[in-house]
């Protein structure tokens, strides 16, 4: 699966895990196309699994956060309305940017951008229109048991 590949998987389903298990499809799966047994990086595959969340992390129309189960999940754009509009079901932490990145000396560094920062306008005027049932209704089933109590 190639990353324009995978951003139409997420655009189809609208949240995706990245690896871990949940309620929700995994895209290192969908990837390789088979299931992956541990982790990810040990998989033969890895370099492209990896290549293709580079290029999701980079792209405008993927948020990369910790929305389910607090694992990396992917968001497609079309969704950002409905979960702008039910943020407030979500811990600060779920609904924060993800942004992962190595430096030049090989470090990994994680670094969050604090809803609602990484929300556009456009995003935000669109989520004033959605009804709090419609939200929850598009962001799917998953949301009654990852949202916080």
């Amino acid at each position: 699966m190639t990353a324009t590949e995978a951003l139409a998987f997420i655009e189809e389903h609208g949240v995706v895990l990245a690896s871990a298990k949940g309620p929700l499809p995994r895209l290192a799966e969908a990837i390789v196309n088979e299931p992956i047994k541990g982790s990810w990086w040990a998989h033969p595959k890895s370099r492209q699994i990896f290549a293709v969340f580079s290029a999701l992390a980079d792209s405008e129309d993927v948020l990369v956060c910790r929305l389910v189960n607090g694992k990396i999940t992917f968001v497609h754009r079309r969704l950002w309305p409905a979960l702008v509009r039910v943020a407030q079901r979500f811990s600060s932490a779920q609904i924060a940017q993800v942004q992962e990145e190595h430096t030049s000396s090989g470090r990994h560094v994680t670094r969050e951008v604090a809803f609602p920062d990484w929300v556009p306008p456009d995003v935000a005027e669109r989520a004033k229109n959605v009804s709090e049932g419609e939200a929850l209704s598009a962001l799917g089933r998953w949301t009654l048991s990852s949202s916080k109590k």
